[in-house]
């Protein structure tokens, strides 16, 4: 079988975060995927929200990306340092 036949990992990954409409962060310490409005949602149409009036006007968050779940996936421990001590 040929490398060339086969799909490229990153590739493949890009393409099934837009398909399921998530934004990735990657660092050493952890792979976070946060949902994004979905472009063909029929209530926001990918604003991800609408802004309601009166005195204080604010925006309000479209079920589309606001009522998922955001996985985390830790990958290395953050070190805390107490801030009562010395750093050596």
């Amino acid at each position: 079988m040929c490398t060339h036949d086969r799909a490229h990992p990153v590739t493949a990954a890009d393409a099934a975060l837009k398909a399921g409409n998530w934004e990735l962060h990657a660092d050493r310490h952890r792979i976070h995927l946060n949902p994004i409005a979905r472009r063909s949602c029929p209530d926001c149409r990918g604003a991800g929200g609408w802004w309601v009036g009166g005195a204080n006007p604010e925006m309000e968050p479209c079920g589309c990306w606001a009522e998922r779940r955001e996985p985390t996936l830790r990958l290395l421990p953050r070190l805390t340092v107490p801030y009562d001590e010395p750093p050596f």
